[in-house]
């Protein structure tokens, strides 16, 4: 299995028990090994830029939202979620039914232990809010390993961005990921400031 989608895979698996009060125990326990594997190298020229050239396009979901997404990306959808790769770029949107918006605080306290067990070798730098034309979000930035490659068995290390929305008990999780050191703060930029309810 390609490790972008078995990234994509994990990150609707993490979707689907976070609500749930007595997952973080369960899931920690599932991997410890993730969270305990060693930083993967950054690369010194690191590839993933998307060009400034790149064209974006809306993406409307049925879930009742639009975001920009990157023109002519691969794109695969789950019934939580869809991702947009491009080698080791991708966006990563998912959805789920949550009573309450998130907090800083509830984040900090509770999910990242589950982002930990979730992804590789997860180092999170900053959680603090964002606000953005569709309203205050919370972001999430951190850094992990890609799953390895399925040849080689080589392992890229990935800089993430999460955005999480909430409206009207839908929780939707906008994420952007590329290998570390890449340059693409404006282009996640505009696609964070795209995101707008229907």
């Amino acid at each position: 299995m390609p490790e972008r989608r078995r990234k994509f895979e994990r990150r609707i698996a993490f979707v689907a028990v976070m609500p749930l009060a007595l997952s973080v125990s369960l899931f920690v326990a599932v991997d410890l090994a993730r969270a305990a594997e060693k930083a993967a190298p950054a690369e010194r020229n690191p590839p993933g830029d998307i060009p400034d050239t790149q064209v974006f396009i809306d993406f409307s979901s049925p879930a009742g939202f639009l975001l920009k997404v990157p023109e002519g990306w691969a794109r695969s959808d789950q019934s939580s979620g869809s991702t947009f790769v491009d080698k080791l770029d991708g966006v990563i949107v998912s959805t789920e039914p949550e009573n309450s918006a998130p907090t800083v605080e509830m984040v900090r306290s509770d999910y990242l232990a589950r982002l930990a067990s979730a992804e590789r070798a997860v180092k999170v730098t900053s959680v603090e809010y964002a606000k953005l034309p569709a309203g205050r979000a919370v972001r999430v930035v951190y850094t992990s390993n890609s799953e390895p490659n399925d040849v080689t068995g080589k392992q890229v290390r990935l800089e993430n961005e999460r955005f999480l929305f909430f409206k009207d008990g839908k929780l939707v999780t906008v994420e952007f990921y590329a290998p570390k050191g890449a340059d693409n703060a404006d282009q996640w930029q505009l696609m964070s400031k795209s995101f707008r309810w229907n």
